[in-house]
C-alpha cells in the first residue's frame, strides 16, 4: 500500500512518518506534498491508498483538494490532520467525504487507531469493490449465452412468450408485444473454417459483438447464437424498416474486421416469428451462389424461379460402374456432366450442396458396405467451396467433389483387387492340394460363392492359364515325380495324379511332356546309369 503526507510544514510531515506504524499496517511507500496543487499530480500518479493532509495550505487549500479528490472518484480514505478546532473545517472535511479528522498535536495512539481503522475499511471496500466487478464479468459472460438460450427457443414459435416480451423491455426498453418481426440469418460455417481456424466459440463471440453493438446504437434489435443449428447467427429485429440498410451495414464492420464477406439473408415480416425464421431460412438455402454480387453482403427474399436440384442418386448406376473399373476418367466424365448442367442453369445453391452431401454420404456408405469396408476408414470430405474473402468458388466445389470420388475409387479398387487376388489365390491354393480328385469349375464356384466365369476369368489373368490346364500342368509334375521310381507301374502313377484311365494319361503327358510316361521313366533311367 501507498500514502501521502500534505502538508505547508515540514515538520508536521517529519512527525507524522515517525509516529505512524506504517510496517504494521502493510504500507510500503509513503509521499509527501508540501499543498494541494503538488499532492494533485502525485496523487494522480501513484494513486495512494491512504491521504494525510493538512486544511489551511497555500495555492490549493485541504478544502478543494477534498472536493478534487471527491470528484475525481479515487478509491482512498483521507484523513485530515489540522490545528484548527473548527466546525466549519470538519462540516466540509465529512461532506467530501473524508474519513476523519485529527487536531495538532498528534497524538501517537489516536493517529495509529484512526489509521488502523481507515487500512480496514479500505481493504473491505476494496474487496467489495473487486467482487462486484467479478460479478459484474461474469453477468457480462453469461447475458450472452442467456440471450442465446431464450431467444433460440422461439424461433419455432408463433409469438414470442410474455418472459421473451418482459425480457426485451427490461433490457432494451421496447414493448415488442403488438409489433412485428423481421428474422435475418447470418451463416458462419464459413467464417470460423476461413477466419478462426475451426474455433467456433471465437467466431460466434466476436461477430455477436459487432451485430448487437449496432443494434444497440440503432434500438433495432438482438443477435444471437442459435442453439438449436450448428455454426448460425440469427438477428432479430423489432424496428423493420431500413432493416436492409442495417444488415449491410453489419456486414460492411464485418467485412472491415474479418476481411471476408458474410452473407446476411432477411426474411419476411411478420407477427409470427417461426414464419419469418423459416422465410429467411428458405430464402439462404435457395440463394444461388454463382450470382457474384459480394461487394458488401447479399440480402434477399425468396427467388422466384430457383431452377430443378440436380441428385446424384440419379447417376448412382454409371457411378457404381466407374468405381468397379477404377476408372477416375470416367468418374471425371459423368461429373463434368453434371456440372455442365448447373453452369448452363446458372443456378447452384446452399440446397442442391446439402443434396449433394447427403447423397454421396448414403451412396458412399452403400458401396463401402458392399465392399466390406469398414466406415471407420479416413476418407478425405471436400467442403472447402469458399475462396478466402468468403466468396463461394464453384470451381473449388468441382475440385472438392472430384476429390471425394478418386478417393473413393482408389479404396474401393484396392480393395476390391485385393479380395479378388486373395480368392484366386485360394482357388489355386485348392487345386494344388486336390490334383488327384475330379475338380469341377462348377464345384470351385459354389465352394468360393463366385460365378464360373469371374472365376475363369481372374484365374486367366492372375495364372495366364485356364483352370483346366493348370490343374493338368499339377498332375504332370506330380507324374514326373513318381515316375522318378522305377518301382511303379504307369496306371499306379496315372491313378496317383486323377487319372482312372491309364491310356488318357499316356496321352495327355505326351501332349504336355513332349514323350510318354515309359520313355520318360526310360530316360530317368538312363541318367542314372
Amino acid at each position: 500500500m501507498k500514502a501521502i503526507i500534505i502538508d505547508d510544514e515540514k515538520h508536521v510531515r517529519e512527525g507524522l512518518m515517525l509516529l505512524a506504524e506504517w510496517e504494521r499496517f502493510g504500507i510500503e511507500t509513503i509521499f509527501e506534498a508540501s499543498d494541494g496543487e503538488e499532492a494533485v499530480a502525485l496523487i494522480s500518479q501513484h494513486q495512494p491508498e491512504i491521504i494525510f493532509t493538512d486544511m489551511s495550505m497555500p495555492r490549493k487549500d485541504g478544502i478543494h483538494l477534498l472536493k478534487w479528490i471527491h470528484a475525481s472518484k479515487i478509491h482512498c480514505k483521507t484523513i485530515v490532520v489540522s490545528g484548527y478546532d473548527d466546525f466549519q473545517y470538519m462540516r466540509n472535511a465529512i461532506a467530501f467525504g473524508s474519513f476523519d479528522y485529527i487536531l495538532k498535536p498528534i497524538q501517537p495512539d489516536v493517529l495509529n487507531e484512526t489509521l488502523s481503522r481507515a487500512v480496514k475499511e479500505w481493504k473491505e471496500q476494496a474487496s467489495n469493490h473487486l467482487s462486484n466487478i467479478e460479478k459484474a464479468r461474469v453477468i457480462n459472460e453469461v447475458k450472452p449465452l442467456y440471450w442465446d438460450y431464450l431467444l433460440s427457443g422461439m424461433l419455432d414459435k408463433a409469438k414470442l412468450t410474455t418472459r421473451v416480451i418482459k425480457q426485451i423491455k427490461n433490457e432494451f426498453q421496447i414493448d415488442v408485444s403488438f409489433l412485428p418481426v423481421v428474422i435475418a440469418v447470418l451463416p458462419m460455417n464459413m467464417m470460423i473454417k476461413n477466419k478462426y481456424q475451426g474455433d467456433a466459440d471465437l467466431a460466434f463471440f466476436s461477430l455477436l459483438n459487432i451485430s448487437n453493438e449496432i443494434l444497440t446504437e440503432q434500438k433495432s434489435g438482438v443477435a444471437f447464437r442459435n442453439l438449436n443449428k450448428e455454426q448460425e447467427i440469427v438477428l432479430l429485429f423489432w424496428k423493420t424498416e431500413a432493416i436492409a440498410d442495417l444488415a449491410g451495414k453489419i456486414a460492411i464492420e464485418i467485412h472491415r474486421f474479418t476481411k471476408i464477406h458474410c452473407t446476411i439473408v432477411v426474411g419476411q415480416s411478420s407477427m409470427q416469428i417461426s414464419e419469418s425464421y423459416e422465410s429467411a431460412e428458405n430464402a439462404l438455402l435457395k440463394q444461388n451462389l454463382l450470382e457474384h454480387n459480394w461487394n458488401t453482403t447479399i440480402v434477399i427474399d425468396i427467388p422466384k424461379n430457383s431452377k430443378p436440384l440436380i441428385h446424384p442418386f440419379e447417376y448412382s448406376e454409371e457411378i457404381k460402374w466407374a468405381i468397379q473399373s477404377g476408372s477416375t476418367d470416367q468418374i471425371d466424365t459423368i461429373l463434368e456432366r453434371v456440372f455442365q448442367t448447373f453452369e448452363r442453369n446458372q443456378y447452384f445453391s446452399r440446397e442442391q450442396i446439402a443434396i449433394w452431401e447427403s447423397q454421396f454420404e448414403i451412396l458412399k456408405e452403400h458401396w463401402l458396405k458392399e465392399y466390406q469396408i469398414e466406415s471407420e476408414t479416413p476418407f478425405y470430405e471436400g467442403k472447402a467451396y469458399w475462396n478466402d474473402d468468403g466468396v463461394f468458388s464453384f470451381n473449388k466445389f468441382k475440385e472438392e467433389k472430384r476429390k471425394e470420388f478418386h478417393e473413393l475409387i482408389r479404396i474401393v479398387y484396392n480393395v476390391q483387387f485385393k479380395k479378388e487376388k486373395n480368392s484366386v489365390q485360394k482357388i489355386e491354393e485348392y487345386i494344388r492340394h486336390n490334383y488327384q480328385k475330379d475338380i469341377k469349375l462348377s464345384e470351385i464356384a459354389d465352394r468360393f460363392f463366385l460365378s464360373r466365369e469371374y472365376i475363369s476369368r481372374k484365374f486367366k489373368q492372375e495364372y495366364d492359364a485356364t483352370i483346366t490346364d493348370y490343374l493338368t500342368k499339377i498332375r504332370i509334375e506330380k507324374a514326373k515325380e513318381l515316375l522318378e521310381n522305377p518301382f511303379l507301374k504307369i496306371y499306379e502313377v496315372a491313378d496317383s495324379v486323377g487319372y482312372q484311365n491309364d491310356k488318357y494319361f499316356i496321352k495327355v503327358f505326351k501332349k504336355f511332356a513332349g514323350m510318354t510316361p515309359k520313355e520318360y521313366q526310360a530316360k530317368i533311367k538312363s541318367g542314372e546309369k
